[in-house]
């Protein structure tokens, strides 16, 4: 009885990727086409049992040449919107397309200019009628007998964001090199030291930086429009001097500090933590987690602003646990 209840189960979950097969048209095309084209990353977010199949998608297209992260959508409210680029793709993942606390965050994802794909089970959905594109993964019946546990339903997903990678891995032309580029060894410590931080930080126009004496004002539009949370200061000659971040001024403003009265040099943390550009990433890691920030400057041999490093870009991923926890 028990390895027929097993064989039943996958027979139910292969049909419903293989009737999957059905259900590819110009929407997975046009999906393929906005992915490749995009200069930003691919931004996954999901609730429950969708989120994590959201993870491992982001895992292998991180592991396969797509830059992408999670999104959780309750952090999402809580700060973490301010990732959300017009550059970037926004992915909601949801079988019903009814769940609230990825809905909720929709307007916001549209403000920002920030295209929505649904994957949904439910193509009359209100995560389907507020998305640019939807992939339609519907199942006919879930394998759990009671039909409430996600089983079908997340393979689907699953099976769906695969076949997404392996097309983008077709489309950018991606090498065993370039595979193992990212994989010397399947060990995340190897991994990071084999790259250095100018590798990967961010440089030139995207870094949010200003100089000394320039008002609070034009600072924080800088850190709006850069969406890193945070604003670098440096001196006319463009050594940093100092940082903002976007809590520094919540804590500002609870104390009743008025910024707009203040040049960013009077409010900023002195001294931040920074790096050398020719550090390998696991040194940038290691700084990160001891000192729980997200964003490290990073600077050249004479001190001078050299790029910004952001931690989802070491690891392409939203859920991120310091010190081992």
């Amino acid at each position: 009885m028990t390895i027929e209840q097993a064989i039943g189960v996958l027979k139910i979950e292969a049909n419903g990727i293989l009737k999957l097969t059905e259900k590819i048209d110009a929407n997975f095309t046009n999906m393929v086409d906005l992915i490749y084209k995009s200069q930003g990353r691919v931004i996954f977010a999901g609730i429950g049992k969708s989120g994590i199949i959201g993870r491992k998608i982001v895992a292998t297209l991180n592991s396969t040449g797509t830059r992408s992260i999670f999104l959780h959508p309750v952090e999402a409210m809580h700060g973490d919107l301010g990732i959300v680029s017009s550059k970037d793709v926004f992915i909601a993942l949801s079988n019903s397309g009814e769940t609230d606390e990825l809905n909720i965050l929709l307007p916001s994802i549209r403000n920002a200019g920030c295209p929505i794909i649904a994957f949904t089970g439910n193509k009359n959905s209100t995560l389907a009628s507020h998305s640019d594109i939807v992939i339609d993964v519907g199942v006919e019946t879930e394998a759990c007998p009671l039909g409430l546990a996600p089983t079908t339903s997340t393979t689907a997903l699953l099976a769906m964001g695969d076949a997404l990678a392996v097309v983008l891995i077709n489309r950018h032309k991606f090498s065993p090199t370039d595979f193992k580029k990212f994989h010397p060894g399947g060990n995340l410590g190897h991994r990071l030291s084999s790259f250095k931080v100018k590798d990967i930080m961010l440089t030139g126009d995207t870094i949010p930086m200003v100089y000394e004496k320039t008002d609070m004002a034009t600072a924080l539009d800088i850190v709006d429009k850069q969406k890193l949370g945070v604003v670098l200061i440096a001196k006319p000659d463009n050594t940093l001097s100092g940082i903002i971040t976007d809590g520094d001024v919540r804590r500002m403003l609870v104390k009743k500090i008025d910024v707009f009265e203040k040049t960013v040099d009077a409010l900023m943390i002195e001294n931040p933590k920074s790096i050398d550009e020719n550090a390998p990433l696991y040194d940038a890691l290691n700084i990160m987690e001891r000192h729980q920030i997200t964003v490290l400057p990073v600077i050249d041999m004479n001190r001078k602003v050299a790029g910004v490093l952001h931690l989802h870009d070491i690891l392409g991923k939203g859920a991120i646990n310091f010190n081992g926890r």
